[in-house]
């Protein structure tokens, strides 16, 4: 059978082969600690869940691209509460299937193929950045991430023929969180190249310290060539509810309800009223944060009195150790019950590097620093 070409040079999803051993190794009876996916443990609010119970209808119907008004509201209230911006919910928001499914579309929106468009990320990084990109048509141009794991303008060589640049604060995998000048700057590039900057802003409500700013702070007026994209999964644990947010310039975010009326990917309006609910209060992000924070410093401890380096991992739900052989690792945690990502499934920079998603319960964390602590002291 003929293929898209992009598919089979890609392959599958890097993280699914980690995912299928461990399948394997359940199966068989084994008991696992799954660090490898970003997919947390802690039940879904109750009043999230109510609010989706008491929402679904007698009779379905088809909901709309631009999503519920109430839920455009609600999102752009959040953004006004957590940012201090102010957003139209009529022109510069959209609802979307999650932010997976948001950040992969968005180049078919806006890529040129026939042009020759180009599209920036950071490397190592989400996968997805460039996986969208290629279907879209775009030329790649991923740049290697060093140090602190943030892309910067001057990071970019060359910003010709440039339409998106991919950035993400607090980043997948490491924990980076990109300083609100780096932003200004990479806001400022974009504009003079004419390209939209890109800000991938999921996990900006899982932090410790200070929060995350936002590229929608540094924008220009009217949000401008600015789009950032926000989700419920991790800040109110809804990632099977699949519900996510794209919000600022008008002009692209009429761009994406014209493309997402041919794809039909609006989520049921059940699931948009339990959103509704999600991004309205934020005790219940404050307490998540509560918790993602003590898993975090009971994993750290571990590592660091195995005299391993944990990087950046300042927010977000990732943890990023660095390692002599990545791939070496993973294997051998994994025969000790630990499943963990080796970095080079994150692309050219992640090797040398594990990633540990902060999802097992607190106690779980706990029980496996002591695994770990005997698994790498021994190694």
């Amino acid at each position: 059978m003929r293929l898209n070409p992009v598919l089979e040079e890609l392959g599958a999803y890097p993280i699914t082969e980690i995912q299928e051993t461990a399948r394997r190794m359940r199966d068989a009876g084994d008991r696992l600690i799954d660090f490898s996916i970003g997919d947390p443990r802690e039940p879904t609010p109750p009043f999230i869940r109510e609010r989706l119970i008491e929402t679904v209808p007698e009779v379905s119907q088809y909901p709309t691209p631009s999503g519920l008004a109430s839920l455009r509201q609600a999102i752009a209230d959040y953004v006004g509460r957590r940012f201090g911006v102010e957003a139209d919910p009529a022109t510069q928001v959209i609802p979307a299937a999650g932010a997976k499914e948001a950040i992969f579309s968005a180049p078919l929106a806006f890529v040129d193929r026939d042009r020759g468009d180009a599209v920036v990320y950071g490397t190592p990084g989400y996968p997805i950045y460039e996986r969208g990109a290629r279907f879209a048509g775009a030329v790649t141009r991923p740049v290697v991430l060093a140090g602190d794991f943030v892309l910067r303008a001057a990071d970019v060589p060359d910003w010709s023929g440039v339409r998106m640049v991919w950035a993400c604060t607090p980043h997948n995998p490491t924990g980076a969180v990109t300083a609100r000048q780096d932003l200004a700057d990479l806001v400022a590039a974009c504009a003079e190249a004419e390209a939209l900057f890109m800000s991938d802003e999921c996990y900006t409500d899982v932090y410790e310290g200070d929060p995350p700013p936002s590229a929608l702070e540094v924008a220009p007026d009217g949000l401008e060539g600015v789009l950032a994209f926000f989700s419920c999964s991790k800040r109110s644990g809804m990632t099977g509810y699949r519900s996510g947010a794209v919000v600022g310039d008008a002009r692209a975010i009429a761009a994406l309800k014209a493309m997402r009326s041919s794809a039909g990917v609006a989520s049921p309006e059940f699931v948009q009223e339990a959103a509704v609910a999600a991004w309205s209060d934020d005790a219940h992000a404050a307490e998540r944060r509560r918790i993602f924070t003590a898993k975090r410093a009971a994993l750290r401890t571990a590592f660091e009195g195995t005299g391993h380096d944990v990087v950046a991992s300042e927010a977000g739900l990732y943890l990023w150790v660095r390692v002599e052989d990545d791939v070496a690792v993973t294997k051998r945690l994994l025969g000790e019950g630990i499943v963990v990502s080796p970095g080079s499934a994150f692309g050219a920079g992640g090797e040398g590097h594990i990633r540990l998603a902060l999802v097992p319960t607190l106690d779980e964390c706990g029980e496996a620093a002591e695994v770990l602590k005997a698994c790498l002291t021994a190694s």
